[in-house]
């Protein structure tokens, strides 16, 4: 393999890029977010549009969080991560509930796929609650997913904002530390949530749909 010259530069510029990384002077958080106060009153709100419509596509959600407190502290950086994130999740499910189910409608007829999209209609909230409480399922997947279901949208973004809230304050203010402005208690936070998204996945699998009594009963 190390015949191959295409290789061999790759393999020395990979060692180049790692070697500057490692002797570059990298700013410390406070000046980072020194530097993003001093940007001007527009960055916030750039950021927050580059954060709705990256995430939007299967990009990694947490990136822009960390950034959210790390560039704009916790009170502002909170906004701007729960706005972001709540708007993109909408926009992805829209986007591909109205141009994706269609052609995916064909290959859910399986019993098993009915029998999870039936549990997603009649109570979606709890399980999406549940997954976004968690912080390994990924943000653009859970989105795809319920777009491709038959949960309905209000459900789905109410429990989207509750979700998604205890996880990214945590995340937020743990940023925000790096700074030296908040002490990083706030870890407990995020333990609680991965916690109560699984208890609620537990209830949910659990939980037995009411069964209705026959009209001829009733009369």
């Amino acid at each position: 393999m190390l015949r191959d010259r295409r290789l061999v530069l790759l393999l020395c510029g990979a060692a180049l890029v790692c070697a500057a990384a490692l002797l570059t002077p990298l700013p410390s958080p406070a000046q980072i977010q020194q530097w993003a106060g001093e940007a001007g009153p527009y960055f916030p709100l750039l950021f927050f549009l580059a954060h709705t419509v990256l995430t939007v596509a299967p990009v990694p959600r947490t990136v822009f969080t960390v950034a959210s407190g790390l560039l704009f502290g916790p009170a502002v950086g909170l906004t701007v991560a729960v706005g972001a994130s709540v708007l993109s999740a909408a926009t992805a499910f829209l986007l591909v509930r109205a141009y994706g189910r269609d052609r995916v409608s064909i290959y859910l007829d399986h019993p098993t796929v009915r029998l999870v999209d039936e549990r997603l209609h009649r109570r979606g909230w709890l399980a999406v609650g549940a997954l976004r409480l968690i912080a390994f399922a990924p943000f653009s997947v859970v989105n795809y997913c319920c777009a491709l279901s038959s949960i309905r949208f209000w459900p789905y973004l109410g429990a989207t904002v509750i979700g998604i809230l205890p996880g990214t304050a945590a995340t937020v203010i743990l940023a925000d530390a790096l700074t030296g402005g908040t002490h990083p208690v706030m870890v407990a936070v995020s333990i609680g949530c991965i916690a109560a998204g699984l208890l609620g996945l537990a209830v949910d699998q659990r939980w037995k749909p009411a069964v209705e009594a026959p009209v001829a009963a009733l009369d």
